[in-house]
């Protein structure tokens, strides 16, 4: 399965209000499911010495998942395919790369 066959599986199953124009359910969505991953992994550090277990990455991964999930929804609200908002994503790190400014901040590297 590639990325825009996911997206399209995956907006198979989107219930939400006025889907299809609604970016900031989508951006809500993705921020609140990748706090949950960010927990598990702090509840492995409270509570198992952040030793990842089969299970807890399991649960991460699960947690993953949906963060995956909304990363569709908002590529589908954007008007944009994971395809592409993948190819783009690696052209801008190849770049940043080979021009030595993969370290440091900002968005025009």
């Amino acid at each position: 399965m590639n990325f825009n066959e996911y997206q399209d599986k995956a907006m198979e199953t989107a219930i939400y209000p006025n889907r299809g124009d609604n970016l900031v359910y989508a951006v809500l969505g993705l921020t609140n499911e990748a706090g949950e991953v960010a927990g598990k992994l702090k509840k492995c550090i409270r509570d198992n010495s952040g030793k990842l277990t089969p299970e807890i990455r399991q649960a991460v991964a699960d947690e993953v998942s949906d963060v995956m999930w909304y990363i569709a929804a908002c590529c589908f609200e954007l008007g944009v395919s994971m395809n592409d908002v993948a190819v783009s994503n690696l052209a801008k790190l190849k770049s940043r790369q080979e021009r030595g400014v993969l370290g440091g901040s900002g968005d025009k590297r």
